[in-house]
């Protein structure tokens, strides 16, 4: 009731809940969907933004594309490479050979915290570059090259 009574301070009531559960759960790594902030705290879909507009605004979170928002801790590293990048990355760091078995889409979405449909996109965006072959509903995609490993970073 005092959401409705005062609305002008809920979104800064839903940033201090949201950074009460950050500092008590140190293993949170992405924030809550909007859709579940708006359902858990009864709100409209621009009271949820303007909350994770003061966590940005802090520092204490930050917008990922095609994903949660991620949370930002002091000393922590944050791997802010595209996400295609980042699964190319899993033939090297797996070991993984040409003509060996590629991850799932949804091993992969699982693994990097994102969505299906995002992964399916940077998964098409290797298949395009010829890192990765075949895919498609239910087709196991293989590893056609291994990519070249950056000197920058």
């Amino acid at each position: 009731m005092s959401q409705q009574a005062n609305p002008r301070g809920t979104f800064l009531e839903i940033a201090n809940s949201l950074k009460r559960q950050i500092k008590n759960d140190p293993t949170m790594a992405r924030l809550p969907s909007l859709a579940e902030l708006m359902r858990d705290h009864k709100v409209s879909r621009g009271v949820a933004l303007r909350a994770f507009g003061v966590l940005r605004q802090e520092g204490v979170a930050e917008p990922v594309r095609g994903q949660r928002w991620r949370v930002l801790r002091a000393g922590a590293p944050v791997d802010r490479r595209p996400l295609d990048q980042r699964i190319a990355e899993i033939i090297a760091t797996d070991g993984l050979e040409v003509g060996e078995a590629f991850p799932s889409a949804s091993m992969l979405a699982e693994r990097f915290g994102v969505s299906r449909p995002t992964v399916a996109k940077a998964l098409e965006k290797l298949e395009a570059a010829g890192v990765l072959a075949g895919g498609g509903q239910g087709k196991v995609r293989t590893v056609r090259s291994v990519p070249a490993r950056e000197g920058r970073s």
